[in-house]
Parts: structure tokens; sequence; C-alpha cells
């Protein structure tokens, strides 16, 4: 099979890793287990052990000397020696067109990667290593070593550079401990250490098999190749729960109390894998959770409606089994966005004032462990309209004024007035519709008690709004 070029930048330097070897990189980095740890994090060396089982092949091509392979692809170039002597390579000042070498992963050059912040809101602020805290900001990148903090009101996102995301709620504490990719291999290791709160994470199915993702809290691992899972850690009471929705995520015990296991050593045989639409709670100095079917995603009750009331309110259709519910409320469909994040133990839950605008809420049950659902996310339109009314007799006069006012620019409203005997309005004895000014008088009225109400109309890029007023009553005795 042919082999595949590589053309470093700078030079006319060439270099060929063979196709025909790729089966036996992969196979010599997979691992036991779908969630396995591997890699090697910066600063540390692997086992020789280690290092004698992960090893990748590289072809050399005409003019190519050991001393630049060491320069351009392994950590450390004086360790050009010790690829010499397992390939025993006799000359590396020239080495022959066509060689395969192996090479061992742990020594090759693991560059850094960044993660790009595509949405903030709130107090939320990052740190690398001990600098003063900064606010995050659109469009910035973060790196390995990069502490991220938000309040209480705070919400962030992060992108990596394969569309994987990372959502960080309010009140969370975390640092991106690894953010690499070895070089000829193209495996990339993530590693998140979450030390306060949750991280809502969307990866990217991963294309090696040593690729790692993993998110690790001071109990457990959770290790991941390509799902949707939220890792939640309690720094009060030391517990951390996992919930997957969609794929699977394996999750053991960050070595039983003493903190997460070091890159380059495998979990333990008894890490637990959590299947889609399961979860896994694990208490302070006890063992793996077992894995427990999530709540089914409860339903919004009229989820059409406009709110266009002073505060955004949700109502719930109450769910069996649910301790509680959770809402979330972002500017986008995948909630990457995010501005609004609330625990209710009711399933009438008031989300406060928002701007006009339209926006996407997500809803779930909360079991009795704590554990969230599966979601629910619907687009809401958010238009705030407080409608006024007032009526009173005319005086002097046998006639009835009706008034009434919105609250924004009332150039593209226009309103309908209903009069009738009954509080239903069924059958009005008055319906008039168009109406451009904010009152209306009506004449000689009979005795009798009447009711009435007004609805705004109003028409906006094609779109339709009303808002009526709350049916008002009055009694004629002339």
């Amino acid at each position: 099979m042919p082999a595949r070029s590589m053309q470093p930048a700078g030079d006319g330097w060439t270099a060929r890793v063979s196709a025909r070897v790729v089966p036996r990189i992969v196979g010599a980095l997979v691992c036991a287990a779908l969630f396995a740890v591997q890699g090697v994090e910066a600063g540390q060396s692997a086992t020789p052990q280690r290092a004698a089982q992960q090893t990748v092949v590289y072809v050399t091509h005409a003019g190519d000397s050991l001393y630049d392979f060491a320069q351009r692809y392994l950590r450390d170039p004086g360790d050009w020696a010790q690829v010499a002597r397992l390939n025993n390579v006799r000359d590396p000042r020239h080495l022959q067109a066509g060689i395969e070498l192996r090479v061992p992963v742990a020594l090759l050059r693991r560059d850094t990667l960044t993660a790009k912040v595509i949405a903030t809101s709130g107090s939320a602020k990052h740190a690398y290593r001990a600098t003063p805290a900064l606010p995050l900001v659109v469009g910035g990148t973060l790196t390995e070593g990069d502490r991220v903090q938000t309040g209480k009101d705070g919400f962030a996102t992060l992108e990596f550079a394969d569309g994987s995301h990372l959502v960080i709620p309010p009140n969370t504490t975390l640092e991106l401990k690894s953010l690499r990719k070895t070089v000829l291999t193209g495996a990339t290791d993530r590693i998140v250490d979450l030390q306060r709160g949750e991280v809502d994470s969307e990866v990217t199915h991963a294309t090696r098999k040593d690729d790692r993702f993993q998110i690790r809290s001071p109990s457990v691992v959770a290790g991941v190749r390509g799902t949707r899972f939220r890792v939640n850690y309690d720094g009060g009471n030391g517990s951390t729960a996992v919930e997957v929705l969609d794929g699977a995520v394996g999750v053991d015990a960050a070595a039983y109390g003493k903190g997460a296991p070091a890159p380059g050593v495998a979990l333990a045989d008894s890490s637990q894998l959590v299947a889609a639409r399961h979860g896994s709670l694990t208490r302070s100095g006890g063992a793996i959770g077992s894995p427990v079917a999530l709540l089914e995603a409860p339903s919004l009750v009229n989820p059409s409606k406009v709110q266009d009331e002073p505060s955004v309110v949700f109502d719930i259709a109450p769910a069996q089994d649910a301790h509680g519910y959770r809402v979330q409320i972002g500017r986008d469909a995948a909630l990457l966005d995010m501005i609004r994040d609330l625990q209710s133990e009711s399933p009438h839950v008031n989300a406060g004032p928002l701007p006009d605008g339209t926006y996407f809420v997500r809803i779930a049950s909360v079991d009795a462990n704590g554990l969230r659902g599966m979601p629910n996310v619907y687009a809401f339109e958010r238009r705030s309209l407080a409608l006024g009314t007032s009526a009173g007799r005319v005086a002097n006069s046998r006639a009835y004024a009706f008034r009434w006012f919105v609250d924004r620019g009332a150039s593209d409203t226009q309103f309908r007035f209903v009069l009738g005997t009954t509080p239903d309005l069924r059958e009005p004895i008055i319906d008039r519709t168009g109406i451009t000014t904010g009152d209306i008088v009506i004449n000689d009225l009979p005795k009798g008690v009447y009711y009435w109400m007004v609805v705004a109309e109003q028409f906006e890029n094609g779109r339709y709004f009303q808002k009526a007023s709350p049916v008002e009553s009055f009694r004629l005795d002339w």
C-alpha cells in the first residue's frame, strides 16, 4: 500500500508514515476497556513496560537523520539514542529510506491545545495557574493550566477544536488539567479537574482509539469516547453524580479517595460502565454507585404561550417520582449560551424578568437521589407587554368611557374592545376591532351588569402577538 506523505512547514524535509502501519499503531494503543485511561501528562515519563507496549511506526525517507527526527517529534531530542537502541540503528546521521522505526509513544512530543470561549454570562472568570483572575471574554482562548470559576449567576461555554463543548453552569470551579495532542499519532488528551459544581459535556466521537476525554472530581473519574453527559460534584458532602444522556461513560473511583489516577494508569477492574439514559451517584468514601435509570423527560404545559407577563413563568406537568425540577434557559437550542439555571421543588417555576426575544428552555425532573433526568427543550417567545385598563361614567351624561394603554410603543398596535352581559363574553353586545386610539365611549347603555375586556394586537416582522386584559365588570343604575 502506498505511503502517506507528511511535509513539515518551513523547509523541504519530507517524512512518510506508511498507511499500512495504521492498524499496527491502533493495535498498540487500544485499551482493554472502552474507558481505560491512557497517555502520559506533560512532565511525566511512562514506565519502561508501558513504553514498550505503546509504539508507533515511522517510515524513513531519503535524507532523514535520527537527529532531525528527534528534533521534530520527540519531547527530549536526546532520546534519539533510545530510539537508536530499540531499532538497532548504527548510523543515526544517515537513515536508509523505507526503514520502519518503532518509536515509543511516551517519547513523542505532546503539543498543547486550546479551548475557545464561545459564550459567557454573568460572573465568569479565569486564571492561568497562579496569575490573577480575569473576566472570561467571548472569543478568548484557554489552555492547559487555566482555572475557570463561575459565580452564582455566571455561565460559560468552551469549545474544543473537534467541536466538543463544555458548558459550565453557576457556582462551578474547574481546571483544564491537560490539553495535549501527540505528534505523529494525532491522539488528543483532554482532562478537566472539577473542583466544585458541575459541567455539561458534549463530546464529539473520538476518531482514534487513544483519544481521551475525562472529567475528574475528587471522588470519581468519568471517561468517554464520544457522548453527552453531565458531572456534578458536591463539595459539601463529597458526592459525585454522573448522568449520561447519549453514548456511554466509564466511571471509577479517583484512586479510591486518594485523587484521580495518573494518566497512563488504567482504571480499576471494578469500573462501572454507565449507559445512555442512566446515572450514577457515588457518595464520599463509598464504592462507585451502580447505574440507575434516569427519569423520563417531563412536559411543559402550554409550550406555545407567549411570555408577556412581567416575569417569565413555566408550568411543568407533574412527573411521577420527581422530587424536583431543573429549568435552564438559553439563547440557542443547544443551550450553549445559557443565561438562567433554576432548581425548583414545585412544577411552577418563576424565572424572573427577561428582555424581549426568542429563547429556549430545557426542563428535567430530579429524582430522590438528586440525579437529573432526561431533558425536553422548548422554544418560547418573550414579549413583555403590560396592558392597563380603566373605566368610568362620563360626568353629567349617560355615557361610559373605557380607557387602556400599553407599556411599549403603540405605533404598531391595534386594539379590540369587547363588551357583554356575561363573564365569558361569548355573546358580546359590542365587539370592535382595528381601534388605534386608547379609549372608547359608549352611550345610553341600559341598566344592568356588564363585562368587558381589551385585546392588544401587534404585528412585527411578519409575526402576530396579542395580549388580553383581564375581564372586568361594572353595574349601571341610571
